[in-house]
């Protein structure tokens, strides 16, 4: 059978860095085709290669599509050739209306204006196709990210692509919003479309695929159906190694007491009804304490409130090394030796146009200055030592940090975080969109913090994660806390309590 889309021994090159090796990939009409690979490992680039983000001359080997030599000069060119590429960052205009957005580019006219009721009729016609009852004229804004996600797929269809490459498509969805649109999926393949899915969740891949593609360093190092392969081969081919054990948490020997929370109650703002409502927990010293919960819950509030970024305490106190704590502000939590990694690494956590090392050194700035300058020398050696020690992939130091795959750029975070000192550190979704080989390394940097003595509490939405790192699990529910746990709970019991049950 002659391939939909094939990639022959591509080789892309950006200065210092040689993204992709002589990769290799085809697709098949009527296939899922994942690509699995640690965050770096040549995923991002290929498809920007597959879908003319780089276009034909930056790069060497050879595009077919239906066997045809190909050359798309732009995303454009591409989507006239039948491939479309739907990235993380949905291309979605959020004050144009569903209609406006499902034409963007390509609206019906009559004579020189834009025939809006054909617009209409022909976005309702396409949201019927997936049984979608949504007002065509209805603001993007106002839709939930499952409803946008769907979107995207129908402007690919609305152009009859015969190929849909799909980059981490179900990572913002909650899991009935990942059903669904899996179910789609699973719909287009029999009706003999191609689907490229890449994702780090490596049970929706084996739920999907019929054949999986692992790149390693740039090059494509194994394709293997889905029916031969399991996780276990698939992430030795990712990271070059048998993880015999995923989640490496070490026995762990607590100590005092370094966070403790007392009947806490807070506010959104002054004068509204409580959200976290009268919660109790300590933290001691080289214990990991995880915080469990369904979407909603207060989880991240919780962390944002204690480090100084969310919300009015009305009641309870918090304490911190057997101190009261205050309500104060960020640079206050860190000078107290109280850090946070936010969930969401490119809105909170990085400047994305600056440098590896300016990322790193941010939140130590008062510690690398004297009187009045800071010590370049000093500060430069730090970040090299805690860029060696994270083993961050990236050309040095001076490297844009937006450049970085999504875990390299988690590791800087990170290891931001290690160069404040802190005692106290509070990780939300730590590994969110992290493959599984560097999710491994962060859980080895958790590993440290609590053997050094620190006091880790852990945000996660992978019930594995939590129960495999965690000495102690609290679940929350609207606010409150619902239940504690030891190391030998079950996903049942954590779901139960997360419900409330």
């Amino acid at each position: 059978m002659t391939p939909l889309l094939e990639a022959r021994g591509v080789v892309k090159r950006f200065p210092g860095v040689v993204a992709l090796s002589g990769v290799s990939f085809d697709l098949r009409a009527g296939e899922l085709h994942a690509l699995c690979g640690e965050n770096g490992a040549g995923k991002s680039t290929l498809i920007k290669v597959l879908s003319g983000v780089h276009p034909a001359g930056s790069y060497e080997g050879e595009l077919l599509v239906g066997g045809r030599p190909a050359s798309f000069a732009s995303v454009r060119a591409a989507e006239r050739a039948g491939v479309a590429a739907i990235c993380q960052e949905l291309a979605l205009v959020p004050e144009m209306s569903v209609a406006e957005n499902l034409f963007l580019g390509d609206e019906p006219r009559r004579g020189p204006l834009i025939d809006y009721p054909s617009m209409r009729s022909a976005a309702k016609a396409l949201l019927g196709r997936f049984s979608l009852s949504i007002d065509p004229d209805l603001p993007v804004r106002e839709l939930g990210t499952g409803v946008k996600q769907l979107l995207e797929i129908l402007k690919a269809l609305r152009k009859e692509s015969k190929v849909l490459i799909l980059d981490e498509p179900t990572a913002a969805l909650t899991a009935s919003e990942a059903g669904r649109l899996m179910d789609i999926l699973r719909d287009l393949r029999q009706r003999g479309m191609g689907l490229v899915y890449i994702s780090h969740r490596l049970e929706e891949v084996f739920a999907l695929a019929d054949r999986v593609t692992v790149l390693r360093d740039g090059a494509s190092v194994a394709t293997l159906t889905a029916a031969e392969a399991g996780p276990e081969t698939v992430i030795r081919h990712m990271v070059g190694r048998a993880l015999t054990e995923l989640f490496p948490r070490r026995a762990a020997h607590p100590g005092r007491p370094r966070l403790e929370f007392r009947s806490l109650s807070v506010a959104p703002a002054p004068g509204r009804p409580p959200f976290l409502k009268d919660v109790s927990l300590s933290v001691r010293a080289g214990e990991v304490v995880g915080l469990g919960g369904l979407m909603g819950a207060g989880r991240t509030e919780l962390l944002m409130h204690l480090f100084g970024a969310w919300g009015v305490r009305v009641g309870g106190e918090v304490l911190l090394d057997g101190a009261p704590l205050p309500p104060g502000a960020p640079p206050e939590r860190l000078a107290k030796g109280l850090a946070l990694v936010s969930e969401d690494r490119r809105r909170f956590g990085l400047f994305l146009d600056q440098a590896v090392g300016f990322n790193l050194s941010l939140s130590s700035l008062s510690r690398l200055s004297g009187r009045a300058l800071l010590d370049l020398a000093a500060e430069a050696e730090d970040n090299a030592a805690q860029f060696g020690s994270l083993r961050v992939k990236a050309p040095g130091l001076s490297a844009r940090v937006g450049g970085l795959s999504g875990g390299n750029q988690q590791k800087v975070v990170l290891g931001r975080v290690l160069m404040t000192g802190p005692g106290v550190v509070l990780l939300d979704e730590p590994t969110r969109g992290v493959d599984v080989g560097a999710k491994v390394e962060i859980y080895e940097v958790i590993n440290r913090l609590s053997a050094d003595g620190k006091a880790v509490l852990l945000v996660s939405s992978e019930l594995p994660e939590l129960i495999g790192m965690s000495d102690r699990i609290l679940m929350m529910r609207e606010g409150r806390l619902t239940g504690e746990f030891g190391r030998g709970a079950s996903q049942e019991d954590l779901l139960t309590a997360a419900m409330g049950k």
